[in-house]
């Protein structure tokens, strides 16, 4: 009896990991790995965070990002940073 308890258990337990293995693989599929920061963008985020982080919470919510000043986000933008639009064409090439 013992040893019928001990196999369904461990049945269980090994349906239960490939389960998850195989969610956690179709989550993993559609997205892309960031590359990591430079010292030149680290620095520049830095200095943005300090000068518009209001509530000094060291992040930049909705309304602090919508105040920084258009010559920041071309810094932001020739550094490589700033996100792409919801279609996924950066900013620049949505406006052409």
């Amino acid at each position: 009896m013992k040893k019928l308890i001990i196999l369904l258990t461990a049945c269980a337990i090994g349906l239960g990991s490939a389960f998850a293995a195989e969610k956690k693989e179709k989550t993993e599929k559609g997205k892309k790995e960031r590359p990591a920061h430079t010292e030149e963008q680290k620095t520049l985020l830095k200095e943005i965070k300090e000068k518009y982080d209001a509530n000094k919470d060291k992040k930049l919510d909705k309304e602090e990002r919508a105040k920084i000043s258009d010559e920041d986000k071309k810094r932001m933008q020739d550094a490589g940073l700033g996100g792409k639009k919801k279609g996924g064409k950066k900013k620049e090439e949505a406006e052409k």
